[in-house]
């Protein structure tokens, strides 16, 4: 048995999550909304209790190092009920080192550390912040400053020895004016789409827009500081004319407000990211906080920056923050080098071949292929696609981010449009407007995609070079982008033997994959997930190695 430290990270705020490590070894990191199924649940006390305890694998060894995080004053209330929760849960060594850090300090954590990069700049913006308390690290000669003050931005320098925070942002609720580009991106995402966790509404319905049409002026920018003029804070009151799919509003209102917002977050955002390099002079970019998951704001930041080099992580929002946690535990606590690398996001528990067994007992609407052979496997996924199915594809660990990489996807043709609003109207049953995934080989990548290296993480989305877009339009949005996932010959092999097979095939080495799960859902973790799924949606097959599964009625094609 390895004698490396054990340490757990845990992550109490909205989109809730918990990483356990020995050494730099990472035995699974999961988001809780994977196992409750509900979008972006939040830490609350008894989680590891009753929620993590029973149904995760833990150690035979006890835990050396708990690490805690928190963004809001609610959470640090329940202080007490978190200690009494760990003590009688969890078996921890007798010298059990624990922490509990800033927020935006386990953020940098978990971008730099796992970062391929011996020393960076680390910019973190943030949705709407996280209080500034006595939990918060603050950089040298600055004073506490009293009030209900959040951060909503920090900057870093870093290096494997030490890591120097060089600059912050903070806001006052009572002050409008300066409330950052996470915040403002809230507010603006609110007066269209209200409810939690709809970013990705507006950076979709952005393109269709013109960001002019409303003359709306820039955000204000002052080194690392953001303000938003008095005409924005005016337009943002107006929800009763942006509010999207409302009677009486015009959809060309809503889509010219994303526009401009969009435009407005990424001009802001890359003044602040020079400003970034000015005071540091590195190359390289780490990026997280939930902004950073703006996938046409990270594709500016490649190539109308200084940096030369960029790494956003595949969960740089509040779940990645336990993986921030548990590296804190092992470098600062521990005293351990970290040598754990963020190459690949299927971090969750795998499940066993029995789980998959007993999924599959319950099969009379169904037919089962038992199909232990990869190359016999993918012969048959591949003649699916090409005759217009949609299948999903359930394998090994689940992805840890938001982002479906091949482990819990939807797979389809990217040749024909119709399959791209047939997803998105019959399977995922969402707007008509939201942009689908290509992944493609990574040595064929820079003939379809003008794109600046690797994207394993879709966290860029690059141009799609005009000779070939009008092959692939499934996975074209209407500005001519995609957030693509380039596969190199050491990622998944399933996936890349299909997008292999599919290019011998079609002459096309992309294929669509968007996420596995229905409207309003989390992404499928479990077996029975899966199966659940596959039976509400009119998907035609899910590959679950070694096994291929139909349905006695098929569904309709798409049409």
């Amino acid at each position: 048995m390895s004698d490396a430290p054990v340490m757990l990270g845990i992550n109490r705020t909205q989109d809730a999550s918990v990483c356990l490590m020995q050494g730099s070894r990472l035995l699974w990191a999961i988001q809780k909304e994977r196992l409750t199924r509900r979008k972006h649940h939040g830490g609350q006390a008894g989680d590891v209790r009753d929620l993590y305890l029973p149904r995760l694998p833990w150690p035979e060894r006890p835990i050396d190092v708990v690490v805690e995080c928190f963004s809001s004053d609610e959470e640090a209330k329940q202080l007490p009920l978190y200690e009494e929760e760990l003590a009688a849960s969890l078996r921890l060594a007798p010298d059990c080192r624990r922490a509990r850090i800033s927020h935006h300090l386990a953020h940098v954590y978990s971008v730099f550390h796992p970062s391929p990069f011996r020393n960076a700049a680390v910019m973190i913006v943030d949705g709407q912040g996280s209080p500034v308390s006595d939990l918060t690290e603050y950089w040298a000669g600055a004073a506490y400053v009293p009030g209900d003050w959040r951060e909503v931005a920090s900057f870093y320098r870093a290096d494997r020895e030490r890591v120097l925070c060089i600059g912050k942002q903070l806001w006052d609720r009572d002050d409008a004016r300066l409330v950052g580009l996470g915040m403002f991106y809230f507010l603006l995402t609110q007066a269209i789409f209200p409810g939690e966790g709809n970013e990705g509404k507006v950076m979709g319905l952005a393109p269709h827009g013109n960001p002019h049409a409303l003359r709306l002026p820039s955000l204000s920018v002052e080194a690392s500081q953001v303000g938003m003029p008095t005409p924005w804070r005016e337009v943002l009151r107006e929800r009763e004319r942006f509010r999207y799919g409302q009677p009486g509003v015009a959809l060309a209102d809503c889509a010219n407000l994303a526009a401009a917002g969009q435009r407005a977050f990424e001009d802001a955002l890359l003044e602040v990211a020079r400003w970034l390099h000015a005071q540091t002079r590195l190359d390289s970019l780490c990026f997280a906080g939930g902004t950073a998951l703006n996938c046409s704001a990270n594709e500016r930041l490649l190539r109308e920056t200084p940096f030369r080099e960029v790494f956003i992580p595949p969960a740089p929002s509040d779940a990645g923050t336990a993986l921030g946690c548990a590296l804190y535990g092992l470098t600062e606590l521990a005293g351990k080098s970290c040598s754990y690398r963020w190459t690949h996001d299927y971090l969750g528990p795998a499940p066993a071949r029995q789980e998959i067994e007993a999924a599959l007992l319950d099969r009379d609407d169904l037919r089962i292929e038992v199909l232990p052979a990869l190359d016999v496997l993918c012969g048959r996924i591949l003649e699916l696609l090409a005759s217009r199915r949609v299948l999903g594809l359930y394998q090994g660990a689940g992805e840890f981010g938001p982002r479906a990489l091949g482990h819990r996807s939807i797979l389809a043709d990217p040749r024909r449009a119709v399959t791209r609003d047939w997803i998105n109207a019959k399977v995922k049953q969402r707007e008509w407007f939201r942009p689908l995934a290509p992944a493609v080989l990574e040595e064929r990548a820079a003939d379809w995609f003008d794109l600046s290296g690797p994207s394993p993480f879709m966290q860029f989305a690059a141009p799609v070079r005009p000779q070939v877009a009008a092959q692939v339009p499934a996975i074209t949005h209407v500005d001519g982008t995609a957030r693509l996932q380039t596969v190199s010959a050491d990622d998944d092999p399933l996936l890349r033997r299909l997008l292999q097979g599919f290019d011998m095939l079609t002459g096309v080495p992309v294929l669509l994959n968007t996420s596995f799960n229905g409207k309003d859902e989390p992404i499928v973790e479990t077996p029975q997930e899966a199966i659940a799924a596959f039976r509400r949606m009119p998907l035609h097959a899910l590959a679950m190695p070694p096994f291929l599964i139909t349905k006695r009625s098929e569904p309709e094609l798409p049409a």
